[in-house]
């Protein structure tokens, strides 16, 4: 809807308020931000922010619907009458003002935030927020966590419920980071508020409040898991059958494809789902399909895109290029299995937009045939690529060659 053909885009007082309430009620909140919940003819939020708000409505509650409509139908039928949205904390940041704002004009509403959990932890630990890491689990898998376990960093992490700290410190002391210390910040500025701290390997605490922050001091045993920030992971950090870009191709073939922030990728003939877990983990908005025929390594890349801290990524079982359709437009596509049969390169080259990118990788010569088809008749740039890894020969050691990968580079005018 453009501003012009919005009727509440202009000077009109918005009619819908967005407030951030804490543990600590009502008492927290402004003079102003109590007069738009007791105006508003309907009041909308979670239980219990309607029961920590109910001495000031005046208006109708209204309890969220479960399960939860992400299109928030029930307010935007109210559009142009007074209406409140109550969240906890920060309505934007990971919260429902987020939701909401998909589908307003930003002079349709206003919002009053309270501080955040990750804030209000913060302050408690006397952690600089700016340097440590922070992560939503709530409703979100704990695997999301694992990409932020590096030595010595510490992490600020939102839980579900109060099985989330013990269910954290299981994954922790599983993965090699058993000594690294958990504090759990409950109910934060009410007046249950609780700090409580345990090692990862012996966590034993109870009765922890539904809401609740855990803030991890990292530390690491020898054989943690750890998930290097660069490209190029270990190949047994991934569960495959052989069929994986091995990791000096792949570190080659994720700098060939210039990830940008909030880019999506297909990964056409995915593997192990190497190259889009990769993808994923160079910044937490980033995308990728993988296509994947063979049902094993279908549910294969699931395994690995959970251990290595990427579960978002999309799987898609089926044999290019029937599968590609109805797939959202990449902004860069890699083929690395599968691109020699029929219409499966042409289907990329047709899919990607403009300065789109599409990186392919040839072990066989029926592959390099089709890349060198390509080149001739698309331009872009083609490299050889040659590893040799020493191995033992008798009591000494020499090279020996791993098959050589043709990689066809382009860019689509």
């Amino acid at each position: 809807m453009s501003p012009e053909s919005d009727p509440y885009h202009e000077t009109r007082e918005p009619w819908l308020s967005i407030v951030g309430i804490g543990e600590d009620g009502i008492t927290g909140l402004g003079a102003s931000t109590k007069t738009k919940i007791a105006d508003a003819s309907i009041v909308f939020g979670g239980k219990r922010h309607l029961e920590l708000a109910a001495s000031l409505m005046t208006g109708e509650a209204r309890p969220w619907p479960q399960p939860f409509d992400t299109a928030m139908q029930a307010v935007m039928e109210l559009r142009g009458q007074k209406v409140c949205v109550l969240a906890s904390g920060d309505p934007f940041f990971f919260g429902v003002g987020v939701t909401l704002s998909r589908h307003l004009e930003a002079g349709e509403y206003v919002s009053i935030p309270a501080p955040s959990a990750f804030s209000l932890a913060a302050s408690r630990l006397g952690w600089a927020l700016q340097d440590i890491e922070t992560v939503s689990l709530h409703g979100r898998s704990l695997d999301l966590v694992r990409p932020l376990l590096h030595p010595g960093r510490k992490v600020l992490a939102l839980t579900s419920d109060e099985t989330g700290p013990a269910a954290l410190a299981t994954l922790l002391a599983e993965s090699g980071f058993e000594r690294s210390r958990l504090t759990v910040l409950e109910a934060l500025g009410g007046e249950q508020e609780r700090v409580r701290s345990a090692l990862a390997e012996d966590f034993s605490l109870n009765d922890i409040h539904v809401l609740n922050v855990v803030a991890i001091e990292v530390i690491s045993s020898k054989n943690a898991r750890i998930l290097p920030l660069a490209c190029g992971l270990d190949d047994d950090l991934f569960g495959h059958d052989g069929q994986i870009t091995k990791r000096e191709i792949r570190a080659l073939t994720l700098s060939a494809l210039s990830p940008r922030r909030g880019e999506l990728l297909w990964d056409i003939g995915a593997g192990s789902g190497s190259i889009g877990i990769e993808w994923m983990l160079r910044h937490a908005s980033m995308q990728a399909i993988a296509i994947e025929s063979h049902a094993a390594r279908a549910v294969q890349i699931g395994h690995n895109a959970a251990s290595l801290g990427v579960p978002g990524l999309r799987i898609v079982k089926g044999t290019a290029p029937a599968a590609l359709a109805g797939l959202a437009r990449p902004d860069a596509i890699f083929i690395g299995g599968g691109g020699s049969e029929p219409g499966v390169f042409d289907a990329a080259v047709e899919a990607l937009g403009t300065d789109g990118r599409l990186v392919a990788n040839a072990v066989t010569l029926e592959m390099e045939a089709v890349l060198l088809a390509a080149h001739a008749r698309l331009g872009g740039s083609l490299t050889r690529l040659e590893i040799s890894r020493a191995a033992p020969i008798g009591s000494m050691f020499g090279w020996r060659p791993a098959m050589p990968i043709t990689q066809w580079i382009w860019v689509k005018p």
